[in-house]
């Protein structure tokens, strides 16, 4: 039996997370030929990164901390192009949009690979894979949102876990696809892309995307607190409602309390304003971070919609990038994503900021800390699973 290792697995068994992987026969038959070429990639029990994590950002400088609680993008399919703009501004993920993605799956591969400097310390690479109206892989033709709500969880559960699968070949560690919002009638901006009109409906097939991806990618929710609610394109402008907290709890709440108890890993936060609960958007608001946290439960990583989006909005207040960066991460977001208005000068533009607002006492050292840890504790669990490392075009993961 061979072992094929990643380069720079070693600095991971250091850190405790360390993944196993053996290249080899299939675990089918008994008796099966150990030089069957297909491939197996087995993960080693996750050990808590928490610490590891912790020692690692403990070690770094404020820029190095800066640059890991952005995401970044920039739209090409260069590899060389990718992997300088890794290399060179060292961020914590990359969202890789339509402009990043080939014909097929072996050449995104090929991408994602070049977008991972340091296989113990992999990027969150992730990506809107919702399916239907927002697909970014051509080949996934899996049953979406729009066929889903009519039929039981069950359907959504293996659609997601199809999906997953696909996502996690083309070495993608983390999907934007879980989207928890409730939209009861089709004149509702995300009608097309929600997985329930009602309460009930939409929670119970949530929870059933979480359980589907669960093992394959880190599960995403969004749009938090809910884009139904609050009409309008978020694109475009700045979503509204005067909702009461609690009608928000007995109805929009519940998809995303689903899907936190489900095991999401992440939450997506929406450019979405709750006036009954706080006039800043949802993005940029410490109370809805706190509602998350305190009365949800949820202990993973929160992320920003992409950023561009409040500039997109037209109001003053949200011109700057920068600003707005480092308020969302004031507000309680672990990481930022930036799209639109974006180039390749952009992350380091943001990373400056953050480094600034650190030094002016506008962004908590102890906030960005805190943000910078659970990045790379994720990271680091990305990686001792295994997700992204694909020694050969036909390697299948076990189970």
């Amino acid at each position: 039996m061979k072992h094929w290792v990643p380069r720079g697995m070693g600095l991971l068994v250091a850190a405790a997370a360390a993944a196993t992987f053996t290249v080899g026969g299939p675990t089918a038959a008994a008796g099966a030929d150990e030089s069957a070429s297909s491939v197996q990639i087995v993960a080693a029990a996750v050990d808590d990164t928490g610490e590891s994590a912790a020692a690692r950002v403990a070690g770094m400088t404020t820029e190095q901390k800066a640059a890991t609680v952005v995401m970044g993008h920039i739209a090409t399919t260069d590899a060389t192009v990718l992997h300088d703009y890794m290399q060179r501004t060292q961020l914590g993920g990359f969202i890789l949009m339509g402009a990043n993605i080939p014909a097929d799956e072996g050449a995104l591969r090929a991408i994602t690979a070049a977008l991972t400097i340091d296989p113990a310390l992999p990027p969150l690479l992730a990506v809107d894979e919702e399916g239907g109206q927002v697909t970014r892989l051509p080949w996934d033709d899996f049953p979406a949102a729009n066929t889903l709500k009519n039929e039981p969880p069950e359907a959504t559960r293996n659609a997601f876990r199809a999906r997953a699968a696909l996502v996690q070949r083309a070495g993608i560690g983390v999907n934007f696809g879980i989207v928890a919002d409730i939209a009861d009638g089709r004149s509702s901006f995300i009608y097309g892309r929600a997985l329930g009109t009602s309460p009930d409906a939409a929670a119970e097939r949530v929870a059933a995307a979480v359980t589907g991806e669960h093992g394959q990618v880190q599960s995403t929710l969004k749009h938090f607190p809910g884009h139904g609610a609050a009409p309008g394109d978020s694109h475009a402008g700045i979503p509204a409602t005067d909702m009461a907290k609690a009608d928000w709890a007995a109805a929009d709440g519940r998809p995303f309390a689903a899907g936190v108890d489900a095991g999401a890993q992440l939450v997506m936060f929406g450019h979405l304003r709750y006036r009954s609960i706080d006039q800043a958007p949802a993005s940029l608001s410490s109370e809805w971070h706190r509602i998350l946290r305190d009365e949800l439960g949820f202990t993973g990583l929160a992320i920003t919609d992409d950023l561009g989006m409040l500039q997109a909005s037209g109001e003053p207040g949200l011109s700057d990038p920068v600003a707005n960066a480092v308020a969302a991460l004031r507000a309680g977001n672990d990481m930022v994503v930036a799209v639109m208005f974006t180039d390749a000068g952009s992350a380091g533009s943001v990373i400056a900021g953050i480094v600034a607002a650190v030094a002016t006492g506008d962004l908590p050292a102890e906030r960005l800390d805190e943000a910078a840890t659970r990045v790379t504790a994720l990271r680091l669990q990305v990686a001792a699973g295994g997700r992204g490392f694909v020694p050969c075009p036909d390697c299948a993961a076990a189970g």
